[in-house]
């Protein structure tokens, strides 16, 4: 009897040992589970944002591009106006007919070399 005694006390005490193993060990399954899961979650919501900005970035760069074939096409207009208003056709017509001007006589001209 003596020895049954023994036997189920070392019983108790290693199951007891053992349940308190168990649920350390349970915790520490648990507590890498969340971590894991943390950085699985962590990860992902990066891969969105990076996604997100590289297409918000492709949205500035075309608007970019856009506003500068704009700003081409103007510069193109502006320097055909500049060419149209230097032409010496128009400015001749111009001094004749709103200035009253009248072209020059050979004897009025000097030549200047």
């Amino acid at each position: 009897m003596g020895r049954s005694l023994s036997l189920s006390a070392d019983r108790t005490l290693w199951m007891e040992g053992g349940t308190r193993t168990k649920a350390a060990s349970r915790k520490s399954n648990f507590l890498l589970f969340a971590l894991l899961m943390l950085f699985l979650i962590g990860a992902s919501l990066f891969y969105v944002w990076s996604r997100i900005q590289v297409i918000q970035y492709g949205y500035e760069i075309s608007h970019t591009m856009k506003n500068g074939r704009g700003l081409v096409e103007e510069n193109n207009k502006l320097r055909l106006e500049i060419a149209t208003l230097k032409a010496y056709a128009r400015i001749e017509r111009f001094a004749t007919e709103e200035l009253g001007m009248s072209k020059p006589k050979a004897d009025q001209v000097i030549v200047i070399r």
